[in-house]
Formats: C-alpha cells, sequence, structure tokens
C-alpha cells in the first residue's frame, strides 16, 4: 500500500509536536519552576521557565497580546496546513520545501497547545492577571545554552550570548526557516 505525500507530511507534523509535549510534560512534571539542571558543562542545561510570550522569551503586551499572539498563531496554523496540502498536491514541489514547511507548522503548533490548554491542566502555568484559563496558559521552555558572557565597552553589565531559553517547538520553528532559507530559496523566489 502505498502512503500519500499529506499523509507522510501529517505523520512527520504529529511527530515533532508529540515529542514536543513529552519532553514540556516531563520538565513540568519533574522539574521545579526555575530549576536548573546541568546537561553538558555549564554551556548546555535544562532550565525550566514559562514563558507567556513569543519564541525566546519575547513578550508581546500583556493579555490582550497575549490573546492576539494566540490568535494569530491559530490562523498561521491553519493558513500553514492549508498551503502544504496544496503544495503536497503538486508534482514539482520538491519533498524539502514540504518537510520544512511541516517543521515550522508542528513547531507552531506544540507552542499553541501550551497557549490553549496549559492553564487548565496546570493552573499555575495561567499568565498572571489572565480572566480565565483557556488561552492563558504560559509555554514550557528549557533548553538553556548560555555560550559564554561577554561585554561591550558601552554595556553596563556583562550578556550571555544567546541567552534565551527555548523548546523543541521553537527548535522545529527556527530549523524549519532556516532549512528552508538555506537550501529551498530557489523554489520560493519563483513561487
Amino acid at each position: 500500500m502505498k502512503v500519500s505525500k499529506g499523509t507522510k507530511l501529517f505523520i512527520l507534523g504529529a511527530v515533532l509536536v508529540v515529542i514536543d509535549q513529552i519532553i514540556k510534560v516531563l520538565v513540568k512534571t519533574n522539574m521545579g519552576l526555575g530549576e536548573s539542571i546541568d546537561v553538558i558543562g555549564d554551556w548546555f542545561k535544562l532550565n525550566f521557565v514559562l514563558n507567556k510570550g513569543m519564541a525566546f522569551g519575547m513578550a508581546f503586551g500583556g493579555l490582550w497580546g497575549k490573546v492576539l499572539l494566540s490568535v494569530f498563531r491559530l490562523v498561521l496554523f491553519g493558513f500553514l496546513c492549508w498551503w502544504i496540502s496544496g503544495l503536497a498536491k503538486k508534482k514539482d514541489t520538491p519533498t524539502g520545501v514540504l518537510v520544512g514547511l511541516t517543521m515550522i507548522t508542528a513547531g507552531a503548533l506544540g507552542n499553541i497547545v501550551d497557549c490553549l490548554f496549559y492553564g487548565m491542566i496546570w493552573p499555575e502555568t495561567i499568565m498572571p492577571g489572565a480572566p480565565f484559563p483557556f488561552m492563558f496558559g504560559q509555554v514550557v521552555d528549557m533548553f538553556y545554552f548560555p555560550l559564554f558572557d561577554y561585554q561591550l565597552p558601552w554595556m553596563d553589565y556583562p550578556r550571555t550570548f544567546f541567552g534565551a531559553v527555548f523548546n523543541f517547538a521553537d527548535s522545529c520553528v527556527t530549523c524549519g526557516a532556516i532549512y528552508l532559507l538555506l537550501f529551498q530559496y530557489k523554489f520560493f523566489s519563483k513561487e
């Protein structure tokens, strides 16, 4: 039995979302908020934080920003699913384009699940001041790579190079986007 391209992409996306959610649940249920575990020396740590905003800890305007961000994520997720579905039906669409877009879509869905449902599952993850738990869950982040500290002459204090804490879903979005930019730009320039 031949499996369609769309089914393969769905399976890939589902596997990525499941991996993301398993990691987040393991961190949430086995670590205390703010707890840090050294994985490889001082430069790779598991550091459990809650992120009320976007990827890599960027915030977006309080409670209304959270609502707008959640709605934007849902609309973007729907658009990406529609776009991938259309591209998968075309014979000349490179598999790499479909895989890169699927990675981005799966990463978006992984963080959407946190935002929409984690506040209902774990009340302590509800964004402070939120009127209700649905749509106000905070995203669980854990990967931290404080590679080195640096201070430029005009800085008041040292900064950590790549001091953001992120999760597997963020990695899917970032790796998918970088892959598309580096290796599939010709497809998008002709589209």
